[in-house]
């Protein structure tokens, strides 16, 4: 199980790999090699996400045991101290079976002189628990209150700085989002339209689903199991997808229209969860969607996710900013743009520790051009829904308000803002509008940011 958790950081740290991609590969290989359980799975599981979590809180933790900085310890061996730390810090596992099995970790896959090095430094750990470690290691909230944040919670001084903002709120607040970050999310299922009901997924899943919170689509599973293991998810008919992402495509689609509703685009459509939502949508009303996503694999994904769909589709490989299809011709219009991902680092850990604050800069571009290029796509009275993964102001209004305002490319564009929240029937929260900003803390979904426009000339 440790060897497996050692494998799963390594990966992340060496390849940029996610946990989520990596993980379950070798959780296969050891089920293939016997004698590994569904306990053992959910060990290895636990290890490596806790760790990836909390690495910001472990990581000032092992700073103030060892000797030396943080940066001149080979990251082999970090990583086994933090494995350490996790079970030691965060687990019920007990004291002398964390250090024990983790030194012996250690001088399986370190050699002995440095598991000796990890099992000195592991005692020092053992001597207090979380919440003392954290009154030695982290400044006091009064005088440096995002760095005590930060260390707290486990995440980079910028990124509370920038979840700080977005908020726009008090101390309740940012300590609650940052909690929620830290929280294993559920696994939720969207019941594609037409294909299978949430009732009959429901009812296949038995007593692990739960029905969704907001989407009249989504079925949660309420143990976490395995998606793969499911039917409908097998044959297409559902699929894995965040509630805030329903929510998203289910505002496009509900977004008052008039004149014709036949044509809707996606035009940055992987890796697909989104267009296989609009795809069924669309087909209920005799509309066609066209997908398209810049990189082939991805595409790929895109016509896997839309296979089997009821109604007439198209998934191409183009880039969205240099569009293949002629202005002004979609009804509905979704560009669901690369971000940070600061609105997932629940289900992707490691990305909080990987982004810089450059990355922000680096996406505005692309975000706006994309956006220019939506609205130049639709027709005249059609409806454009600007959405993102990430809650950054710089990645949300920001953008929405350059395109409109002729902040690039000189030219105001000719579009109004649809109030979104109407179209989010229940869902308390939503500020002050137009726009909607989900959070993980208030509404139990990834923090997804949705922009709805109408063009007007």
């Amino acid at each position: 199980m440790r060897k497996i958790a050692f494998d799963a950081l390594r990966a992340v740290d060496e390849r940029d790999a996610y946990a989520n991609l990596v993980l379950p590969a070798l959780l296969r290989d050891a089920e293939a090699g016997g004698g590994f359980d569904r306990r053992d799975a959910a060990l290895a599981t636990e290890l490596v996400y806790g760790t990836l979590r909390h690495q910001g809180t472990y990581d000032a933790v092992i700073a103030a045991c060892v000797d030396r900085p943080l940066r001149e310890v080979d990251p082999p061996v970090l990583d086994v101290l933090s494995l350490g730390a996790h079970q030691l810090l965060s687990t019920r596992i007990p004291t002398h079976a964390a250090v024990s099995a983790t030194v012996e970790l250690a001088r399986c896959v370190l050699g002995d002189g440095r598991s000796r090095f990890v099992n000195a430094v592991l005692r020092k750990v053992a001597a207090d628990d979380l919440d003392g470690w954290l009154r030695r290691v982290a400044p006091p909230y009064d005088e440096e209150p995002e760095d005590h944040l930060a260390v707290v919670h486990s995440h980079p001084r910028w990124v509370v700085s920038a979840l700080w903002d977005a908020l726009g709120g008090g101390r309740d607040g940012i300590e609650a989002l940052l909690e929620a970050d830290n929280e294993r999310p559920e696994v939720t299922l969207a019941a594609r339209p037409g294909r299978v009901t949430p009732q009959e997924l429901a009812e296949a899943l038995g007593d692990d689903a739960a029905p969704g919170r907001w989407s009249p689509y989504a079925v949660r599973l309420a143990d976490g199991g395995d998606p793969a293991a499911i039917d409908a998810v097998r044959e297409g008919g559902a699929g894995v997808q965040d509630e805030g992402s329903q929510l998203v495509a289910l505002a496009l689609a509900g977004a008052p229209l008039a004149g014709p509703d036949e044509r809707w685009l996606d035009g940055c459509a992987g890796p697909g969860g989104k267009a296989a939502l609009l795809g069924a949508l669309a087909a209920q009303r005799g509309a066609v969607l066209l997908a398209s996503e810049k990189q082939p694999h991805r595409a790929r994904l895109v016509a896997r996710a839309l296979s089997g769909n009821p109604s007439p589709y198209q998934v191409i490989a183009a880039d969205g900013t240099r569009p293949a299809w002629r202005d002004g011709v979609f009804d509905r219009v979704l560009v669901d743009v690369p971000c940070t991902g600061l609105g997932a680092l629940r289900r992707r850990p490691e990305a909080r520790w990987r982004r810089r604050p450059e990355d922000v800069a680096g996406f505005g571009p692309l975000q706006r051009e994309l956006l220019r290029s939506a609205l130049r796509s639709a027709r005249v009275g059609g409806v454009v829904g600007y959405a993102t993964c990430s809650p950054h102001l710089a990645e949300t209004r920001a953008v929405v308000d350059d395109v409109l305002q002729g902040h690039v490319a000189g030219t105001p564009f000719a579009a109004e803002w649809i109030d979104a929240r109407p179209l989010m029937p229940g869902v308390p929260d939503l500020g002050d509008g137009p726009d909607v900003q989900l959070w993980p803390h208030l509404h139990g979904t990834d923090a997804m940011y949705v922009a709805l426009l109408r063009r007007t000339a």
